[in-house]
């Protein structure tokens, strides 16, 4: 799936009629029609048309091979956030399917909360739920994601770090869990643009080095193993693999390795007609070269809970050099790009080689969030687990029968037992690893037989087991015993926890714990009691602290506000003419609706003519000016002390601001004089310049400069940016 694919109306209709039939096209075709008319007075960022970005979400899913309703679904997927359209809308017009999918990408914008933060946790708290129900929720939003992935130049470099690492810690894990790596790896690749653009261009500047070298060792070896291959009528198509620059990132940096010390820079990658030839083809490939030790892995025997099967070598290719080889076959090679999507695919009658039923129990997964997020009354807990359960490395273990278990890498026996069945987990008593006894804090190792102890004469489980048990699967078993076995009880011990957390913040309970308050936490946790809620204290599945937190936000909002105003009044005060000399006419900045107040520009970002500005009201110290993307302000308790300022008209041309640029390149000789040069040329003062440069060769040159306004900075940055092998120039911010 290429980067620069540009898909047009025209050309999702004619993938999708090569596998869809009329009724299927004249459903996506609608599906466009009322999507270009909903979004037609709205432009995305780059100043494009918007109805751009749902045609390529839809381009994205058709290259997937999925269904018209997907289809469907990812040209009307912003349709009910993003315009006056409703849900019901939708389902009127299409049907009940697309409705739900639409639903299911839909934000909740609507819905205020304090953070940012628990807006986004609820946001991804019901797209995973949705995703539970129909995994093609997560497809559109993957391929939704991974466009504007494509187009992130368009925003302010804090949305961009945002977004980017949000699509790492989320979006790529899940391609990955879902196993659709042709989508996976780009979005690592771009986020690591955007995260980490000094690494990113380092990788590129060392994989450009050996390329030439890279892809004639490849061919030598495809050429020299497809003759060996047709000795035994073997058919094979062979191909180098690429290797994504995010994979090299990480292993450099987790690993601490250096470049040179990667072995999988060269890698082949084998498809072959059946299983048989799989084994037949890694046979021939050990026979010629010596395998290294501990470098085999057979996902086609054991495949990966996410459908991926493939043979895994690492062998001393024919120049001494490592060389990792795939094999797989052609089923197995669809299934590997595009994961869970492929099965849509097979759906008229073809089925994967691993079957429906196999397919339906590697989803089980994803249908236990529904049973999580029932148990999981905090939106951030909620997907803090997910990452736990869904998206850390994994480990493989066997029950005593052979069968193999999945779990993530730190489980214990209990999360095995859980995993089994409920009832064997509330009986465990014990565990056994490969014969011998272990406690059941014993963290599993891959290839451990794990035998759980039961006993119908157990207890069940002790309140210890919460803190023993590794998997939000565990916990949440363990939480639903005790919430039916010990309500009453759980009820008396959580309202005496949250009272006493009500006092530690300096309330009584009896102001609190009225109904207004009351009521709001219930509908935001999803209680439908106050005994309810007092019980999920108890059995610790949420916290007091949380609970009376949230029953008291606002009577500590309205304190806050009171502080924050007589605070604002004192400053305002404190700042006036009378008492010091006014900076007024030296910041060029004026402030609406107050005159005679001390003004500066705020040395972290320092602002210039042109920038957007905002004003913020310091303690004893007027007004300092910030650009407005400035993280410094961007608190809610920040922007509380916001006042309206612009640039004053007219700034004389001998006024000029210092700017602070950091300039990434390739270390070379004479390219910090060249940087300097260029700036002199452009008749700009130079007050201060550092830089350094790391073993890589990445060369760093943090350079400030006095300049008049944005526009002067832009020629200044454009200039520098066309010396030769310089990554990026950007505006630094303290």
């Amino acid at each position: 799936m290429a980067k620069d694919d540009n898909y047009t109306v025209k050309d999702v209709i004619e993938k999708s009629s090569k596998y869809l039939d009329d009724e299927d096209i004249a459903l996506i075709q609608k599906a466009y029609d009322y999507a270009k008319d909903a979004h037609s007075e709205q432009y995305r960022k780059s100043g494009e048309p918007y109805i751009i970005h749902p045609v390529q979400v839809a381009g994205i899913l058709v290259d997937l091979e999925m269904d018209a309703e997907t289809i469907a679904g990812g040209f009307l997927h912003d349709v009910v956030e993003d315009t006056e359209i409703k849900l019901e809308d939708i389902e009127e017009s299409f049907n009940h399917e697309v409705a739900m999918l639409v639903d299911g990408v839909t934000k909740l914008g609507k819905i205020k909360y304090k953070s940012k933060e628990v807006i986004q946790a609820e946001n991804h708290r019901k797209m995973f739920v949705a995703m539970a129900k129909d995994l093609r929720v997560i497809l559109i939003k993957l391929a939704d994601r991974l466009h504007n992935m494509r187009t992130l130049k368009h925003l302010p470099p804090e949305k961009q770090r945002q977004k980017a690492n949000e699509t790492l810690e989320i979006f790529a894990p899940l391609a990955h869990r879902l196993g659709i790596s042709t989508i996976k790896w780009e979005l690592e690749d771009t986020a690591l643009r955007y995260l980490n653009p000094q690494q990113y261009y380092r990788v590129v500047h060392l994989m450009k080095q050996k390329r030439e070298e890279r892809e004639n060792y490849i061919q030598e070896v495809v050429d020299e193993l497809t003759n060996q291959l047709k000795e035994v009528n073997i058919d094979a198509e062979m191909s180098g693999r690429p290797k994504h620059l995010y994979s090299i990132y990480q292993k450099m940096t987790k690993q601490n390795k250096q470049f040179n010390e990667i072995y999988d820079l060269f890698a082949v990658r084998i498809v072959v007609e059946s299983i048989k030839d799989c084994y037949a083809a890694l046979g021939i490939i050990h026979t010629n070269w010596k395998p290294m030790p501990g470098r085999f892995k057979d996902y086609i025997a054991m495949p990966k809970q996410n459908l991926y099967q493939s043979l895994h070598t690492t062998v001393i290719g024919p120049k001494g050099d490592p060389l990792e080889v795939q094999i797989r076959t052609k089923e197995m090679h669809e299934i590997a790009e595009y994961g869970i999507a492929a099965h849509w695919a097979y759906k008229e009658g073809k089925q994967l080689n691993n079957g429906k039923k196999s397919f339906e129990e590697k989803l089980t997964l994803f249908r236990e969030i529904l049973d999580w997020q029932s148990d999981t009354h905090d939106a951030e807990e909620f997907i803090e687990s997910l990452k736990v359960d869904l998206f850390s490395d994994m480990v493989y273990v066997f029950t005593p029968k052979g069968d193999v278990i999945e779990l993530p890498s730190g489980s214990v026996p209990l999360d095995f037992a859980y995993k089994i069945h409920t009832e064997i987990g509330n009986k465990t008593v014990g565990a056994k690893i490969n014969g011998k006894m272990v406690p059941l804090e014993y963290k599993l190792k891959n290839g451990d037989i794990v035998e759980v102890l039961t006993s119908k004469h157990s207890y069940g489980p002790s309140q210890d087991w919460l803190k023993i048990a590794q998997t939000t699967q565990a916990k949440s078993k363990i939480k639903q015993y005790f919430k039916k076995q010990r309500k009453e009880e759980n009820v008396s011990k959580g309202k005496e926890a949250v009272e006493k957390e009500i006092r530690a913040l300096n309330f009584e309970p009896k102001d609190v714990l009225v109904q207004e308050n009351l009521g709001r936490v219930l509908e935001r946790f999803n209680f439908q009691s106050e005994d309810d809620m007092y019980a999920a204290v108890g059995y610790q599945g949420i916290t007091a602290a949380l609970i009376a937190t949230r029953l008291t936000d606002k009577m500590r909002e309205r304190q806050q506000k009171e502080q924050e105003l007589a605070l604002t009044i004192n400053d305002v005060k404190t700042a006036d003419v009378s008492h010091r000399p006014s900076h007024k006419k030296d910041s060029g900045v004026r402030v609406e609706g107050i005159d005679n107040l001390l003004v500066r520009l705020a040395k972290c970002c320092n602002p210039v003519p042109g920038d957007d500005i905002v004003g913020y009201i310091t303690k004893g110290r007027g007004v300092s000016v910030h650009r407005d993307d400035c993280p410094n302000v961007q608190t809610d308790e920040a922007k509380e002390r916001y006042l309206h300022v612009e640039w004053e008209n007219n700034q004389p041309d001998s006024k000029q601001y210092h700017v602070d640029l950091e300039v990434t390149a390739y270390d070379r000789r004479g390219l910090l004089n060249e940087v300097l040069q260029a700036v002199n040329e452009m008749k700009t003062n130079i007050t201060h310049v550092n830089g350094r440069s790391d073993q890589n060769k990445t060369a760093v040159i943090q350079i400030t400069i006095l300049i008049h306004n944005t526009q002067h900075l832009r020629k200044i940055v454009e200039r520098i940016k066309r010396i030769k092998d310089v990554y990026s120039v950007t505006r630094t911010i303290h």
